[in-house]
């Protein structure tokens, strides 16, 4: 008898973030190696299921199937339920519906550890949902060993039936480097690039705050993701200074080109579940200086530089070094291409391909690692 599982899709309908990112990847890996039909794969049916007018995504293995009429949570909520049919859901970005043979993908527990970033809606439905869907679902997986000690501290998920599946890097190699008008006027191995948004746990005013001594020191800061002072609540004067490069959204390959003609990241967060924008940065060989807190240090090890989060010297102090020392940048993209290897999506798929061979209490006769005991 065939093994039949869905795949959340409602991450098709969104804005692509870190988060949904890792849901692309993911699932692309996922296609890749059902398509090779090994015994994890073995009469296993996967299907993709997605709101009306989702987008696109290059499968050959895995079936798209565009369903129901709505989309947001009452989607997944109400039409995604109705259309399993029997078997087990994967949902890979945080939420899902209360369903038994499920695997839900909690990417972290900002919701708790910075509650200032999020809107009281928001906080108030994830703080409810999240721990009934630790309750319910069959296997929770996170993306870093940090995030999964805060699930399980806070009280979201047991950690007899939790599991991690980080990010990988290989995306990033599909990147093909294109410089925008914009993107060329800001890149220099002067530049210091941010990536992030205006929520306060990304601590991007460490930064702003320090713009006219970067700039009496020759360095301009690149702002990604954001594209306008007025977000900030404080230091928008600062925010404004003629150093500071406002990019808004852009592409990969826009992106790709800015890291790569860049001094090195800054990613000053208080708290990540992960922090992919430091791996793509060490994947396309730009050095990274970033907070010495949470998942952070379990994802960068020696392939970063690091600074408290609240010590701009100690800042300004990293950024001198890749500055002044050529030796020491060479070291540190080199490091740090080392380190981002060490993350693979096809690794993060065969684990989930094991969860759900686990979650069918299926022997598969192989020699990959097991992870039931989560029952």
């Amino acid at each position: 008898m065939a093994r039949r599982w869905t795949i959340n899709g409602r991450f098709l309908s969104q804005p692509t973030t870190g988060v949904q990112r890792y849901a692309r990847e993911v699932v692309r890996s996922l296609d890749a190696l059902l398509a090779e039909h090994g015994p994890l794969a073995r009469g296993l049916d996967v299907r993709l299921h997605c709101p009306p007018g989702s987008q696109e995504i290059p499968l050959a293995f895995i079936e798209r199937v565009e369903i129901g009429r709505t989309s947001g949570h009452v989607w997944e909520q109400t039409q995604l339920p109705s259309s399993l049919g029997g078997g087990g859901l994967l949902s890979l970005c945080n939420t899902g519906p209360l369903s038994r043979k499920h695997i839900v993908c909690i990417h972290d527990a900002n919701v708790w550890n910075a509650p200032q970033s999020y809107s009281l809606a928001f906080r108030s439905l994830y703080r409810t949902l999240l721990p009934r869907l630790g309750r319910t679902a069959w296997g929770i997986s996170t993306v870093s060993d940090y995030s999964l000690g805060e699930l399980v501290r806070r009280g979201v998920v047991p950690a007899h039936r939790a599991f991690v599946a980080p990010n990988g890097h290989e995306h990033v190699l599909r990147w093909m480097p294109e410089h925008s008008p914009a993107t060329r006027l800001a890149a220099s191995p002067e530049t210091i690039v941010m990536i992030g948004s205006a929520a306060p746990h990304k601590n991007v005013e460490l930064i702003l705050n320090m713009a006219e001594r970067l700039a009496a020191a020759g360095l301009s800061i690149a702002i990604v993701g954001m594209s306008d002072a007025r977000v900030f609540r404080s230091g928008s004067a600062k925010a404004k200074a003629q150093n500071i490069h406002w990019l808004g959204r852009i592409s990969d390959g826009e992106l790709a080109a800015l890291l790569g003609g860049s001094l090195c990241l800054a990613f000053p967060s208080l708290t990540e579940g992960f922090g992919l924008p430091a791996l793509e940065a060490m994947a396309v060989g730009c050095p990274v200086v970033v907070s010495d807190r949470a998942s952070l240090p379990e994802v960068c090890a020696d392939a970063a530089l690091f600074a408290p989060p609240d010590d701009p010297e100690a800042w300004f102090d990293r950024f001198m070094q890749l500055r002044d020392c050529e030796d020491k940048r060479t070291q540190m993209i080199r490091r740090g291409r080392a380190r981002a290897s060490a993350f693979g999506w096809q690794a993060t798929a065969l684990r989930y391909l094991e969860a759900m061979a686990a979650a069918d209490d299926v022997d598969t006769q192989t020699k990959v690692v097991r992870i039931r005991e989560l029952t």
